[in-house]
């Protein structure tokens, strides 16, 4: 989605990373909102590490809603979490956070992803990855999750 095209009505979402902007995060969850048609976009935040603290100090009081994470922050954002789920305890890094009333929701995807398939065990990484794209889409955005469209994604 370009700029010109977020309106009013657009569902908007953030990503935290390095190269937020570029990386695979926003290239494969905004591909999945686009198959579905839905009226959304990832925003890019890009930040470097000495800004990170202060980003994440401050996220719960911004207007950021609901926020995904490039891998170079997964395990550090696991910090300032007020609560986590199962998978992100055991873990020890989050996928992405949502924020609410104030405090820091963060969600690992790593169960809910190889849930998706029968034999998980046989799955690459990138296709885990896009997997979780679709869940967190599904979350957000109610897109339809298809692990048969994950081939397709990967290569366009």
């Amino acid at each position: 989605m370009r700029p010109d095209e977020i309106k009013p009505d657009t569902g908007l979402c953030t990503i935290l990373g390095y190269n937020a902007q570029t990386g695979y995060v926003r290239k494969y969850f905004n591909k999945i909102l686009k198959r579905n048609a839905i009226n959304a976009t990832a925003i890019a935040l890009n930040i470097s590490d000495e800004h990170y603290d202060f980003t994440m100090q401050n996220v719960a009081a911004s207007r950021v809603d609901r926020m995904m994470l490039e891998k170079e922050f997964q395990e550090k954002t696991f910090h300032y979490c007020d609560f986590l789920d199962d998978a992100a305890t055991r873990e020890k890094r989050v996928d992405f956070i949502e924020i609410k009333e104030g405090k820091i929701y963060g969600f690992c995807l790593d169960d809910a992803a190889k849930a998706l398939f029968e034999k998980a065990e046989f799955l690459d990484d990138q296709i885990l990855f896009v997997a979780k794209m679709m869940l967190i889409a599904n979350r957000w955005y109610d897109a339809t999750i298809d692990v048969d469209e994950i081939p397709l994604l990967i290569g366009e």
